[in-house]
């Protein structure tokens, strides 16, 4: 009976180890530096950013989307070059927008692909995002896939997790975007949120959230 119960328990623990690691929005991309974030000495030691472009990055960011962070690289770094350093460093793409340039963008993704991408907008749920591209790619190539890529944040039914898993956002700024509820406007919560943070990070910020209208 002991055995069965410390069984019962592991598992439950385990259930709720993966629903942590599937909760949120933001595809789980630790392996990937998001440039918007990323300190100069992790972008130096990727291969094709020199410590020089590393602090060009820092200084110009945020980049609101992968196409301007691909156009500030260009004519610095050839096409090759910015191929390889995008299996390192990207701007996530978000699903319910990103046109099919962008998402070209991301590495080894060709037009087939590309166009699933775009099959199933508008997404609601990374879930979402993680059943359809399972019809055509296995296990492995949706977590790859994931990386790159999250579904906005609805402002006022967003859960904690959804919350804490746009990239930056830790305990302290939890507590803003939940504070101000319900927002009844953009304008409002970038108003409240601008109380904590720059004209720039709000920016970063707003690309992961969107308000629902009747």
């Amino acid at each position: 009976m002991i055995k069965q119960g410390l069984f019962k328990l592991f598992l439950l623990i385990l259930g709720l180890q993966i629903s942590h690691t599937l909760a949120g929005q933001v595809g789980n991309n630790e392996s990937i530096l998001n440039p918007n974030l990323a300190s100069v000495e992790k972008l130096a030691a990727v291969q094709g950013i020199s410590a020089d472009l590393g602090e060009a990055i820092k200084e110009n960011r945020p980049f609101l989307d992968m196409l301007a962070f691909d156009r500030f690289l260009t004519g610095t770094l050839d096409d090759d070059q910015r191929k390889e350093v995008y299996k390192h460093v990207f701007v996530p793409l978000n699903l319910n927008t990103a046109s099919r340039e962008e998402i070209l963008l991301v590495p080894n993704l060709g037009n087939k692909m590309a166009h699933e991408f775009e099959e199933y907008r508008p997404y609601v749920k990374l879930a979402q995002f993680r059943r359809e591209m399972g019809k055509y790619v296995d296990d492995n190539e949706v977590a790859r896939l994931e990386q790159f890529v999250f579904v906005p944040i609805e402002l006022n039914t967003a859960s904690k997790e959804d919350i804490l898993s746009i990239p930056g956002v830790g305990n302290r700024m939890l507590h803003e975007f939940e504070e101000y509820r319900p927002y009844r406007s953009m304008e409002q919560w970038r108003r409240e949120i601008g109380k904590y943070v720059d004209e720039k990070e709000l920016a970063r910020l707003e690309r992961y959230v969107y308000l629902k209208t009747e």
